[in-house]
């Protein structure tokens, strides 16, 4: 499990729930209750895999995220 460690990691997971929220055209709120409350995908997920995803585009990012919530069963 990851918990935030820096101010990159800290930036990138808002880049991800401002743009997952973007894409549904729902409230970075929203997300952010899906992605901690719902499920732990920001911890369990984005986090720990920072390293890989920060490299990606815009697109792959916001899709794998999705992805993953849609298996963890969390409804937007």
């Amino acid at each position: 499990m990851g918990v935030i460690q820096n101010d990159r990691e800290l930036e990138f997971a808002i880049f991800c729930i401002e743009n997952i929220a973007i894409r549904l055209g729902i409230s970075g709120d929203k997300v952010y209750d899906a992605l901690t409350i719902q499920s732990d995908v920001l911890n369990e997920y984005i986090v720990p895999c920072y390293d890989i995803l920060h490299t990606q585009d815009k697109n792959y990012i916001v899709n794998d995220i999705m992805e993953v919530m849609r298996g963890k069963g969390v409804v937007l």
